[in-house]
């Protein structure tokens, strides 16, 4: 297996997005909730070096997430939740979702991303947060590693639970997280929130979305 290494030489200034999201534009994510958006894609273009280096090319947003998840940049931690907050205000469910739900990290971390973009939304749109709600129960293989996707299922199984069968009954519900990928994590939320939880809807949107699901 080649040892990938992500290499950005991209101008950060540079203007690359490919969704105008600010006006509702966006990539639509297709999985077991009611709704699901992706503000942007996450690279236009990722080209393999000789030497078994990535060369990627990166959205607005894109390269705004990269650095903050592996670069430890929280600098555009501000930039990235005034985007999402824009575009979650073209949505007309906005006003009658009941509470934000942050994805569960799926790593340890003294600062983890997904929970302080979502916070920082929860307070943008003036909706309540709940970063207790969603347990992971099971440790998991990293789901990059897992090429199949009844495997990836299998791996999800069983792996999140929910504190209260009634706290969110019959109410609308928002899973925040930053990237998409194959969207089996997701998925596995949102079928545990249906089931265990009696919610009414799920909505779903991350900040950008790989442009190939895996």
């Amino acid at each position: 297996m080649l040892d990938v290494i992500d290499i950005n030489t991209q101008d950060e200034n540079e203007p690359t997005s490919l969704h105008d999201y600010k006006n509702g534009d966006c990539e639509l994510l297709n999985g077991s909730w009611k709704a699901g958006w992706a503000l942007d894609l996450h690279t236009i273009s990722s080209i393999m070096l000789p030497n078994g280096h990535f060369e990627n090319h990166y959205t607005k947003l894109g390269y705004a997430l990269n650095q903050l998840k592996y670069h430890n940049n929280f600098e555009q931690l501000s930039f990235l939740i005034e985007q999402m907050t824009l575009f979650l205000k073209t949505r007309l469910v906005l006003p009658y979702l009941h509470v934000i739900l942050p994805i569960p990290a799926s790593k340890q971390r003294e600062r983890q991303p997904v929970y302080e973009i979502a916070q920082g939304v929860a307070e943008q749109i003036h909706k309540p947060i709940d970063f207790n709600f969603i347990k992971k129960i099971k440790n998991t293989t990293e789901l990059k590693s897992i090429q199949k996707p009844y495997e990836r299922c299998e791996a999800l199984s069983g792996a999140f639970e929910i504190t209260d069968s009634n706290l969110y009954r019959n109410k609308k519900v928002l899973l925040i997280d930053d990237l998409f990928r194959s969207g089996s994590t997701l998925n596995e939320i949102a079928s545990v929130l249906y089931r265990d939880a009696g919610v009414q809807n799920v909505y779903v949107v991350t900040l950008t979305k790989t442009r190939v699901n895996k």
